[in-house]
Formats: structure tokens, C-alpha cells, sequence
């Protein structure tokens, strides 16, 4: 069991309080992995986006939304 401080006194976390941490723990790792998924599709899609403007091929609509001017 894991150790939680309150008010400078530490003490063995209840049943109920490990199974909280335990799923907040699951929980922002879960919510880390789909940021940084969603950061490399952008990305990718910037990458895309810039390859084709270079070659001169037509964007699509995505790729146009994430060019800032």
C-alpha cells in the first residue's frame, strides 16, 4: 500500500484512496498518450501539408487548416 501525507501526518492510504490514485494514475497516462498522439498526427499533417505546397500538388482541407499565416 502506498503512503499519503495530510496536514505533516503520513499514514497508509485506505482501500478506497489506492484504488483512486490507481485509476488517476491510469487515467493521465491515458490522457498523456493521446496528446502526444494527437501532437505527432498534427504534425505529420504539417509535414504533408508543407511537401505538397513545395511540389506544388493541391492541399487538402486539413492540410490547409494548419497553415497559420
Amino acid at each position: 500500500m502506498s503512503k499519503i501525507q495530510i496536514n505533516n501526518e503520513v499514514r497508509d492510504m485506505t482501500a478506497e484512496e489506492q484504488a483512486k490514485y490507481d485509476a488517476d494514475v491510469v487515467e493521465l497516462q491515458t490522457e498523456k498518450s493521446t496528446a502526444i498522439a494527437e501532437i505527432e498526427a498534427n504534425d505529420t499533417l504539417k509535414a504533408s501539408a508543407k511537401a505538397k505546397l513545395i511540389a506544388g500538388e493541391a492541399l487538402t482541407e486539413d492540410e490547409a487548416n494548419t497553415i497559420v499565416l
